[in-house]
């Protein structure tokens, strides 16, 4: 070790660092005020002082930034894939320029406020670098500046937010960020252009930042677990939750790590399609709505909601939308049975009071009894859950039982052939 090292940092009770007083203590207004406490309280023939920090931005890789920094007579090089890190550094250790002309805190907000105002595709990556930070970045404020700067392009290149929203934010933020908005970007323009649906031109982009940050934004525009006015930010949250259940394999771990944000995300998904109800969505869409948000722990609120919309139209259902796997165990059966029946209960709850009542529960009856031959072959399927789904519609809805009677035949056979060979593999 150096001689010029008289300074030990343990860094988040894992990692140590060896540094010069005089060098990082130049530029830090919160490690020169702790050198300075531990010299009073240290014994006199220990020449290193140590000294401990926790929860430190960006953790070893942070500290090691700024290391350099210091290191290189206040030098570094600062772009979109480090500058928020940089910044919550700068902020947690006091880099301002009380203590060093040009110092992190001053480059590293100079080159954020470039920007804010800057590129879609920059903006996006400073929030993605925030992810490394979030709690720090969240707490200095950053976050919700990144964000606003995202939806300023968003609502300029698409008609997704209000501008008047998004001013009554800004001001919350500075006063500069009121009067002032990003130029126009030329590529979000362009992509809008060729883009079938021009109001969705940053989906993609946005699905590679974490739920925390989504979850921010969903926030500062005042859509946290309401009726969102906006189809548009309810189809982003869509395809945003989609995206994120296609790449489960790959990221099991982030998916429970973050499962609450998730579940948040879905239920304010669930919300902003039950506010758009039928006029929005297909009873087959609304289908397939429910299976990506069932993903997520979606509340017991949010799924009776999206049931009872899907309830409501069920009569547009056909029989692969019904035939829904369970998802749980063998044991309880290859497909969610229980689900058919509660949509069952709420499409005749729904049809009592109508007058094209007997025509839609003759439609019905005809897609269930197709329901019935089709689940009837499954050997887990219990009798009351088979008989369930043939009593949730009244005899109205059918003109004979012959398609429930192919059902129950099936269903029978099917059991005794199992129960044949159980009893074989026991004897």
């Amino acid at each position: 070790m150096s001689p010029l090292n008289d300074l030990k940092i343990n860094l988040n009770g894992q990692y140590t660092f060896f540094l010069d007083q005089d060098v990082i203590s130049k530029y830090s207004g919160s490690l020169r005020k702790m050198i300075k406490q531990s010299k009073r309280k240290r014994n006199k023939k220990k020449r290193i002082i140590t000294i401990e920090i926790d929860d430190f931005p960006g953790g070893p890789d942070g500290f090691e930034l700024v290391s350099r920094f210091c290191y290189n007579n206040g030098e570094i090089s600062i772009d979109v894939s480090n500058v928020s890190t940089l910044y919550c550094c700068s902020v947690f250790l006091a880099m301002s320029e009380k203590f060093c002309f040009s110092n992190l805190f001053l480059q590293t907000e100079k080159f954020l406020e470039e920007v804010l105002y800057g590129s879609w595709s920059d903006i996006v990556l400073c929030l993605k670098n925030c992810e490394q930070v979030f709690f720090q970045a969240d707490s200095y404020g950053l976050v919700d500046k990144l964000i606003f700067a995202a939806l300023t392009k968003i609502s300029r290149n698409s008609e997704t937010f209000s501008s008047s929203s998004l001013s009554s934010f800004a001001s919350s933020l500075s006063p500069e960020m009121a009067k002032n908005t990003p130029e126009s970007d030329s590529r979000c323009i362009s992509r809008s252009v060729s883009c079938g649906r021009s109001n969705e031109w940053w989906f993609d982009d946005m699905t590679t930042l974490s739920p925390s940050i989504i979850l921010r934004l969903i926030m500062i525009i005042g859509a946290y677990k309401t009726n969102i006015k906006s189809l548009v930010l309810t189809r982003f949250l869509l395809h945003y939750l989609k995206t994120k259940l296609q790449t489960k394999s790959r990221t099991t771990t982030e998916l429970m790590r973050n499962k609450l944000e998730y579940s948040d995300l879905a239920d304010t998904a669930a919300k902003g399609v039950i506010s758009a109800g039928k006029t929005a969505f297909s009873c087959r869409k609304l289908f397939w709505v429910l299976r990506v948000l069932s993903s997520f722990s979606l509340s017991r609120e949010s799924r009776i909601g999206l049931e009872t919309l899907i309830g409501e139209m069920l009569e547009q259902a056909t029989l692969d939308d019904l035939l829904i796997p369970a998802g749980g165990s063998k044991e309880s059966g290859f497909y969610n049975v229980d689900l058919v029946i509660r949509l069952l209960k709420v499409f005749v709850k729904n049809r009592e009071e109508e007058i094209s009542r007997e025509k839609n529960m003759k439609e019905i009856g005809k897609l269930i009894d197709k329901y019935l031959r089709e689940i009837s072959p499954d050997q887990n399927l219990k009798v009351s859950k088979f008989l369930g789904v043939a009593e949730s519609l009244p005899d109205s809805a059918r003109d004979c039982f012959d398609g429930v009677y192919r059902g129950i035949d099936i269903y029978l056979q099917v059991s005794f052939f199992f129960f044949i060979f159980l009893s074989k593999s026991i004897l």
